[in-house]
């Protein structure tokens, strides 16, 4: 097979980071090449010192054998590299044709020749199987052709090298396998495709060959055929199958013992979740186990009501509920402490005391303010139930570390009492001690009477807490492991499908 592209040794860091350490890509004429690991792995600076959004540190790319340096995404372009986002990045208010021919209009005469960019788009699109009419405005039409659209304008450019980067997030399954079809078809026209996904099921239809990064280094570049699926979790999680500790626990199963306490029926968001049903005891922790774009997430805000599901219903304690939005949730006892503490979680240039109180005062109503001692009093009592290492209650939470920050972000939703507390990956970024003490609070919440939704990334976390796992992959709800049934061994047995052992 003729090499397309090689990266070699590539390193990039930033400001205490060193996101690429000694990374090799090799790409051949005419393969579609899965490029996987979990957030963080390095996927996104691989491709944007690729494609001249950021520059190498060291090493060297060549393209076709000769050495190539892009400084731009429009040198990138030029070289014959071409990269299409999950977000289309095209105008929504110009045609397809135009969007097309941006940049490179034709004119005849000292005019731009329309009827002639009309016809070589609509020739361009047809390629691809692709027949819509091309005057018409790429806002009025679905996120799947708007992709294809930008598929096609990299081909028409001359792209040697094709990057999809999660290209199938927003689409459903019908509008999945149209893309497969033409990734297919450039296949056989010879262009090297990269596609980054999360989705397991996707690689195994579509690709070739596998590459793996983990924590900014190269894992490995493995044939689809020579990688089972189970290896691949392995991979990109940083544990061998047969290494992980079965650690076996006596735990309740509170589905015997317990009454439900919320109990969803056919939950679904088009192209973002496939319909589940879905329920969580009282005094029990459900955890939801899955890679990175499996779902979990998801399933967490349409039960918060952060997402709008398309349909299905909602009890709580028995009783049918319409949860609108958060404050409505908060209403019915939920609360929800997301996985992205410093965008979704903390005001940065609030205190501690401002931060631990926001969803009370939320809950209570803008007419009913709490006092500024009663503020004091709660702020006092969790800074010192919690441990959180503070100089004060009205010390800036962004001075804090990143685990007390999340000690204040649980503060702020146990002050309101709830019943339900979805925790969204409360531990990632904190050290050890922080982390074990917040995975104790956790259990002892939960003995207390309170349910927990927890999600997390991290398998020992989910043994060591959980009473019940739900294990996602690609959308689906897919197996569920209750009490003494959760282990390492079964939760990446179940993410790989069961198969490669």
């Amino acid at each position: 097979m003729k090499k397309v592209l090689e990266m070699k040794g590539i390193y990039k860091s930033f400001p205490g980071v060193k996101a690429l350490s000694n990374v090799d890509l090799t790409l051949y004429e005419g393969e579609i090449h899965a490029l996987m690991g979990e957030n963080g792995a390095g996927k996104s600076t691989l491709i944007k010192v690729l494609t001249g959004v950021e520059s190498i540190d060291s090493g060297k790319v060549f393209l076709e054998g000769k050495e190539i340096v892009a400084n731009s995404t429009k040198e990138a372009q030029e070289l014959g590299i071409s990269t299409v986002y999950q977000e289309v990045n095209l105008c929504p208010n110009l045609s397809v044709a135009e969007n097309l021919y941006i940049g490179r209009e034709i004119i005849k005469k000292g005019f731009i020749d329309w009827k002639t960019i009309n016809k070589k788009a609509k020739e361009s699109l047809k390629k691809i199987n692709i027949d819509i009419d091309v005057t018409r405005t790429l806002d009025s039409y679905s996120v799947a052709i708007q992709q294809m659209v930008a598929i096609a304008r990299a081909v028409d450019i001359d792209a040697k090298v094709l990057i999809l980067d999660e290209p199938t997030s927003s689409l459903d399954s019908e509008e999945v396998e149209e893309l497969f079809e033409t990734m297919r078809k450039l296949k056989e026209q010879g262009i090297a495709i990269v596609f980054v996904t999360h989705f397991m099921d996707q690689v195994y239809r579509v690709s070739d060959r596998i590459t793996v990064l983990r924590n900014g280094e190269l894992v490995g570049s493995y044939s689809v055929t020579e990688l089972p699926r189970v290896q691949l979790v392995a991979k990109m999680i940083g544990k061998e199958f047969d290494q992980l500790e079965n650690i076996n626990q006596n735990k309740e199963d509170k589905t015997l013992i317990s009454e439900i306490f919320l109990d969803a029926k056919n939950i679904s968001n088009k192209g973002v979740i496939d319909s589940f049903d879905f329920n969580i005891f009282k005094g029990e922790i459900l955890g939801l186990a899955g890679l990175l774009g499996s779902g979990r997430t998801e399933i967490a805000r349409l039960l918060y009501g952060i997402d709008k599901n398309d349909n299905g219903s909602t009890k709580i304690k028995g009783k049918k509920v319409n949860i609108k939005n958060p404050i409505n949730a908060i209403k019915h006892g939920l609360s929800f402490c997301s996985e992205n503490r410093k965008t979704e979680g903390i005001v940065d240039n609030l205190s501690v005391r401002e931060n631990i109180i926001l969803a009370l005062q939320a809950k209570k109503g803008l007419l009913n303010n709490i006092s500024r001692k009663e503020q004091e009093e709660i702020a006092d009592k969790y800074i010192k139930l919690l441990n959180i290492k503070t100089s004060g209650p009205e010390q800036l939470i962004k001075n804090l570390s990143g685990g007390n920050q999340q000690k204040v972000l649980l503060a702020r939703w146990l002050i309101t009492e709830p019943d339900l507390l979805i925790l969204d990956e409360p531990t990632r970024g904190i050290d050890i001690g922080a982390k074990a003490e917040i995975q104790k609070l956790i259990v002892e919440l939960a003995e207390k009477g309170m349910s927990i939704l927890f999600i997390s990334s991290e398998l020992e976390e989910m043994v060591r807490c959980c009473n019940r796992v739900k294990v996602l992959r690609d959308r689906v709800i897919v197996n569920e492991l209750i009490s003494n049934e959760i282990s390492e061994n079964s939760i990446m047995k179940t993410i790989a499908g069961g198969q490669g052992l």
